[in-house]
């Protein structure tokens, strides 16, 4: 007993200077201008009484305060193996089917008795015991398989947010797992949204368990727990039907570090998040650690700790999100520690190298129904092929290179064979297919065009690798009377699928015709193909369709928050077609002026800011990355974006891609909205990135597994490598300028995301008409965080140059020109130069030192003969 006495003693005095204690009369409160919280003692311990936030200049009660703590316990080590799931008709639930080799262990894992909180006992209770500090309230209970500590005070720095403690000391030996305490049960008929970043978001529970947990339409109707691999941000978050969001966010440091030390721990699982608690309340909550994983083996007398923080606002979602990366996960961090070694631009004049040699791109060229038709190989996994395969990526980047380039290789020989092989990949015989893509890849050695992971064709396909591709061409071809037939056809088989309310199928059968995956709905832009189309023919009911669809889209999947991916390996799981839906809703509205289109594309943007990660926070420490010796942040995967998140999507393994489709995206709606998360998630993406980057030949690794092991299995890439990045500097370009530079862009490409390209048309440069080149022949510059791009008036012979410094910090630079260099297909002799940005026009050296302002930019123009 006397033992007992001064281990609580000690507690008492770790807690703090103690005022008042449970035996005695008080307030246990704690308050600010924002926030109230109360607790009352009762027979079953100290439950919390109040919360309540200030709103509209009054206090606002939530109502269902618990303050419940749930302690997890589990004598033996739970096992991993996948727990037996029903339907609410009792039947066994199988999914997925048994082709989906990359989906089955992952959708194992995510069943197991732990992800689906059925594993060990749960001890629920309240505290026995209170104390007031000066920092705020500390709790303690005892008995049990532990002893528990709770230590709660509100945050001096950010007032809608209480900082929370948990300290378990362990009574025997097992596993265990600590939950954050249930501030209140939300009521699951009437809430406005619930959302764990990259897993799930929704206005609604959904009870088709494999729809909500698995694709992330809505939330799950069991206790889920999921994996911190593929949270966006470490955070539950929950809006009420009366405009108040709460959410719990764990420490920075919780959550587990993909690469600890010198090896891959991509998988380590250190945090649970949970939007249903083991009770079955509606309540954001986290565990840690988890039951059965690392650290939640204690022996008699260990402890373990949890740190966390819940923030109470009458904000939406979306705001809410913000704070937790901006300020709690600090997402300026990797900006600040970053240092570039190779501006994008050079690496775009790496890959032009790269693209346009037969044997570094793998271009292969083959006779097909009297045609010669080219393309790249392609290494990964497709349905029926003998690594036969080929494809071909982003044709607008494509016909963009070539010509701002105006090289002989690509003009003559790359576009001639990429251009039969989009002729050849139509069905043109009568029947059900008639005006449809045959498929996105070809197998030689069969001769035959198929899908990706099946004998079905999709319509958003039809979307992609017809009418995408094919409109990005004719903006530079105009006079292609073939692919103008060939676009009509595709928008007219479109047209003749699509359900009068305005949706498609995902997929039909290619025997019998019958429409496959018919438990998934079509969230994806399939109808942009139809305003392609419209843009291109001047149809009318093409742009009628898209309007029907887009309307659809927008009620039945943006309203929800539910998407869905383009990727067959993975079973659709949702993906970069997200991001592209908000460039495609943009673009409506760009044609029909009509608001509702612009304020879907902001939201589906801020629905994508959570498929980039924004944890764990960069920092200097050493990394080894087999041989290489590198900084923590050069392999961050802070501000990288998923291929599919969720709970079966490659970023499980992989973790994010290099493909920063978006960036260019982001970069408009910074200029849209104002919203500087957008900026700063384009910057980190597109920036810095080099740790990744095959040195020689300029291109990324996709998976964030790969490191610098370049393209990999997939060549095609450096096509949207070209595409994405051109589409960022031209965004930023427009940006940096106030909209003085802008040059027409044209549609997206599919499948990666939102980038769009440039160059088929002349743009504006503070008022002066000129079109987009690009060289590596003309400008030589000695600072890694400095871009360039370049544009020429033919008529008038001045050529423009622009300089971006792509750093927080000012940049100087040496800048020489070459005195014979080919810019735009002709050969160049560079006279007198002006400055013609920061609001002057002066006369200008261009063989001198220069410094530009953090993220600035400065224009030249100059004489050439």
């Amino acid at each position: 007993m006397k033992h007992r006495f001064l281990y609580l003693f000690f507690l008492l005095l770790l807690s703090g200077a103690v005022t008042e204690i449970c035996g005695q009369q008080a307030p246990y409160r704690l308050k600010n201008g924002r926030l109230g919280l109360e607790w009352q003692k009762t027979g079953d311990g100290f439950m919390l009484k109040k919360l309540e936030v200030y709103k509209e200049n009054k206090w606002v009660r939530l109502p269902g305060v618990l303050g419940q703590y749930t302690l997890l316990y589990a004598a033996d080590q739970p096992g991993t193996a996948a727990g037996n799931l029903t339907d609410a008709a009792g039947k066994t639930i199988t999914f997925p089917e048994p082709e989906y080799r990359y989906v089955i262990p992952k959708w194992k894992e995510a069943t197991s008795a732990v992800s689906l909180n059925r594993e060990g006992t749960a001890t629920v209770f309240y505290p026995s015991f209170c104390a007031i500090t000066q920092q705020g309230l500390v709790f303690r209970q005892q008995g049990g398989p532990a002893d528990l500590k709770a230590t709660w005070e509100l945050d001096p720095a950010n007032e809608n947010d209480i900082k929370v403690t948990l300290q378990l000391v362990a009574h025997k030996a097992g596993y265990y797992s600590i939950a954050s305490p249930a501030l209140f049960t939300g009521d699951k008929d009437r809430f406005s949204w619930a959302i764990i970043p990259g897993i799930f978001q929704g206005n609604r529970i959904n009870n088709n368990f494999v729809d909500a947990y698995a694709y992330g339409h809505g939330v799950p109707a069991l206790p889920v727990v999921a994996r911190e691999r593929t949270a966006a941000a470490l955070t539950s978050i929950l809006t009420t039907k009366e405009g108040v969001t709460l959410s719990v966010t764990a420490a920075p440091g919780t959550g587990r570090d993909p690469w600890a030390g010198n090896k891959l721990t991509q998988s380590d699982w250190l945090l649970g998040l949970s939007m249903i608690n083991r009770q079955g309340q509606l309540t954001p909550t986290l565990y840690h650690p988890v039951l059965g994983q690392k650290k939640s083996f204690l022996n008699p007398g260990d402890t373990v700790t949890f740190e966390f923080r819940y923030t109470v606002t009458t904000g939406d979602w979306y705001q809410t999100y913000q704070h937790v990366v901006n300020d709690i996960y600090r997402f300026d961090t990797f900006l600040q520690l970053k240092k570039s070694q190779e501006p994008l631009s050079d690496r775009i004049s790496k890959l032009f190298h790269y693209v346009r040699s037969d044997s570094t791109s793998r271009w292969r060229v083959f006779d097909y129904k009297g045609m010669h038709i080219g393309a790249q190989e392609y290494l990964g996994g497709v349905y029926e092929s003998e690594k036969d395969a080929v494809k071909n990526a982003d044709y607008g980047a494509m016909w963009m290179l070539a010509h701002l380039t105006r090289d002989p290789v690509l003009l003559q020989k790359r576009l001639p064979e990429a251009l039969n092989f989009k002729l050849a990949q139509q069905h043109t015989a009568p029947g059900f297919f008639k005006g449809a893509a045959a498929g996105q890849y070809y197998l030689y050695k069969s001769r035959r065009f198929t899908e990706e992971w099946g004998p079905y064709t999709e319509p958003i396909g039809t979307t992609y690798y017809l009418m995408l591709d094919i409109g990005n061409i004719l903006l530079f071809e105009p006079d292609q009377p073939a692919l103008k037939k060939e676009l009509r056809q595709a928008a007219d088989w479109l047209l003749e699928k699509m359900h009068p309310e305005g949706f498609w199928e995902v997929a039909y059968d290619n025997a019998s015709h019958r429409p496959l995956f018919e438990d998934l709905k079509d969230y994806r832009p399939t109808f942009y193909g139809l305003l392609v189309a419209y843009k291109l023919l001047g149809d009318k009911k093409f742009l009628h369709a898209a309007i029907k669809a887009a309307d659809w889209f927008i009620k039945n999947s943006v309203e929800q928050g539910f998407f869905l991916g383009v990727c067959g390996d993975t079973r659709f799981a949702p993906d970069f077609a997200t991001g592209q839906s908000a460039q495609a809703l943009l673009d409506l509205y760009e044609i029909t002026k009509t608001s509702r289109y612009r304020q879907a594309a902001i939201q589906v943007a801020e629905l994508y800011t959570t498929s980039v990660y924004s944890h764990p926070i960069p920092s200097t420490d050493k990394k080894q990355v087999e041989q290489r010796s590198l900084e923590d942040w050069q392999i961050s995967q802070v501000g990288l974006s998923f291929e599919h998140g969720g709970i079966i999507g490659s970023a499980n393994g992989h973790g994010p891609i290099l493909l920063a489709s978006h960036a260019g995206l982001f970069v408009r709606m910074f200029q849209l909205t104002k919203d500087s998360l957008f900026l700063k998630m384009a910057r980190t993406a597109a920036l810095g990135r080099e740790a990744f980057v095959d040195a020689p030949t300029g291109v990324a690794s996709y998976y964030w597994t790969a490191m610098n092991k370049g393209a990999g299995p997939y060549p095609h890439h450096a096509w949207w490598q070209v595409g994405w990045i051109t589409d960022y500097l031209m965004a930023e370009l427009s940006l940096r300028s106030n909209g003085q530079i802008s040059f027409p862009a044209g549609f997206l490409a599919p499948k990666v995301g939102p980038h769009k390209t440039y160059g088929f048309s002349s743009g504006k440069i503070y008022g002066n008409e000129a079109e987009l080149v690009m060289t590596d022949q003309l400008v030589t510059l000695n600072n890694p965080n400095i871009d360039y791009l370049c544009a020429i008036d033919r008529r008038t012979k001045k050529v423009y140059l622009f300089l971006l410094n792509n750093d927080d910090e000012t940049q100087t630079t040496d800048l020489n020109l070459s005195q014979n260099a080919t810019v735009g297909g002709i050969r160049i002799t560079p006279g007198n130069a002006e400055l013609l940005s920061e609001g002057k026009r002066l006369p200008a050296a261009l063989k001198n030192a220069i410094s530009i302002a953090p993220y600035g930019l400065r224009v030249y123009r100059f004489d050439y003969r």
